[in-house]
């Protein structure tokens, strides 16, 4: 049974683990990139003085709305086009300027910039604000410096997919017409007082990468998008953030304290969508709280391998390491790991960043639970918790959209989660009661990591705590010395009333 909201102490607090708690009017969780990109055609087209674009990618090739065989209106195109409807409205791109540059070696990127660059009203930079070795990692868009979107969707390459996650769909294509994965992935959309605080760290951002200042808009602003019903109205939001020390900027781990806030205050359950978890300081956190006598069940829903190479030999062995370990706590049992599969079995990649906790409190963005998210890469959250005085009345949504995640990944009803939840008290016993063939959740195979996987996960050598780490020696570093800091930091806190 929920605990009444008007018993909990709220775990979001400014100055400790977010940057600012600020009112949203309306705000909405949009749930894979085939609605996220449908509606962001919207925003873009419906906003009077300013489209602030902010992320990881940005691939001007891709279809927003793409037709039956994955084609469509490249972005590129779309964007010259609305630059020539309204040339008085501002079009600003920022993306980290790594994968930035990579993507410069593909003439049609290069010749679409080069239309941009001509094109008085966009304006594309690169991000280098940051340490050798740390990336630009939050997906934020503004519109009209009041509406934004916060959370974990890249605009860019095989990203597009629907919850139906159909096999074969041929819309999910890359621009070159190769097919790819299905894709998971959430973000969400706030408009107020939120909205503004996003456009002012956007702003930031924007002037700390090209040392000028976005200008000034009149306020005019862009209204809620017609007909898109909101999830919360009239709640307050908190925004988190990860920044890495740079250029005389102080080092920000709110979002890392989130993490471990969120864990010492779990009652029942976390429920996590997340791409890694390999960061030893949260599994040890996790595995001190399963060590209490009736501590909360964690469900994480991941992808079934890290996507590429080079990620799986330092995020796939890190994370066997980490849950064999929790696996050794008293009630290590109350942590499984799941992997949603299609119709025709095949593996879903998860790139959402979601916590639930409770039913009282819902987290999206753009950090995983990996050491870059805590300590080296920019990152940005959005939470809303129900224990704060204007939240009161939001946990029976937050439980809706719990419900509505689980019941994609299951292939079943939101009703039929409901029913067993309610039946069961348990989120495991929940799923498992659910799971069968085809469309549903798996248990993670653990694949023990060969040797130079188990090299590179075990001294951090691709995910470091922070940037000093990256050129700390191997006996200063690794799973083990995070891991004993993450136990040290929870047996110094209780967990939250």
């Amino acid at each position: 049974m929920a605990m009444s909201a008007a018993d909990l102490t709220p775990i979001v607090a400014e100055g400790r683990n977010c940057w600012r708690i600020a009112r949203a009017r309306r705000a909405r969780m949009i749930v894979d990139a085939a609605d996220y990109y449908a509606l962001l055609a919207r925003l873009m087209a419906d906003a009077k003085e300013r489209i602030l674009l902010i992320g990881w990618d940005f691939d001007p090739r891709i279809a927003l709305t793409p037709d039956a065989d994955g084609s469509g209106e490249a972005l590129g195109h779309y964007m010259l086009r609305l630059a020539k409807n309204c040339p008085d409205r501002d079009i600003d791109i920022l993306r980290w300027n790594f994968g930035g540059l990579k993507q410069l070696a593909m003439p049609s990127i290069v010749t679409m910039v080069l239309r941009w660059k001509v094109t008085r009203s966009i304006s594309f930079r690169l991000d280098s604000a940051h340490p050798v070795g740390c990336s630009h990692h939050q997906k934020v868009a503004v519109f009209d410096d009041h509406l934004a979107v916060c959370g974990g969707i890249d605009v860019g390459a095989r990203r597009w997919d629907t919850r139906a996650h159909a096999d074969a769909d041929p819309h999910r294509t890359t621009p070159d017409g190769k097919p790819y994965m299905p894709w998971h992935d959430s973000t969400m959309i706030l408009a107020g007082p939120v909205g503004e605080a996003l456009a002012e760290l956007g702003n930031e951002r924007w002037q700390r990468a090209t040392n000028k200042p976005l200008r000034d808009l009149s306020g005019a602003g862009e209204p809620w998008p017609e007909g898109l019903e909101p999830d919360f109205r009239d709640v307050d939001v908190a925004i988190s953030r990860t920044r890495a020390e740079y250029d005389g900027y102080p080092e920000i781990r709110e979002i890392e304290q989130l993490y471990l806030d969120l864990i010492a205050g779990a009652k029942r359950f976390i429920y996590f969508e997340n791409q890694y978890f390999t960061c030893g300081k949260i599994a040890a956190a996790i595995a001190e709280r399963l060590n209490e006598d009736d501590p909360p069940e964690f469900v994480l829903v991941m992808p079934k391998q890290a996507d590429g190479w080079l990620e799986q030999m330092a995020m796939d062995a890190a994370r066997a390491k980490l849950v064999r370990e929790i696996a050794k706590a008293k009630h290590g049992d109350r942590l499984r790991i799941y992997v949603p599969h299609t119709v025709g079995g095949d593996p879903i990649y998860v790139h959402a960043k979601t916590a639930i906790v409770d039913d009282r409190l819902i987290r999206v963005g753009s950090a995983n639970l990996n050491n870059r998210s805590m300590g080296l890469d920019s990152e940005c959250d959005v939470t809303i918790d129900a224990a704060l005085p204007a939240n009161r009345d939001v946990g029976p949504t937050i439980r809706r959209l719990r419900e509505s995640l689980i019941a994609e990944h299951l292939g079943v009803e939101r009703d039929d989660v409901a029913r067993a939840f309610d039946r069961t008290g348990s989120l495991i016993e929940t799923v498992e009661a659910l799971r069968g063939d085809g469309r549903s959740l798996e248990w993670l195979d653990l694949i023990a990591p060969g040797p130079l996987d188990e090299y590179i996960a075990e001294n951090e050598l691709l995910d470091p705590t922070s940037p000093d780490a990256m050129f700390e020696s191997l006996t200063e570093r690794g799973l083990r010395k995070s891991w004993h800091r993450g136990k040290a930091w929870m047996k110094r806190h209780r967990p939250f009333k």
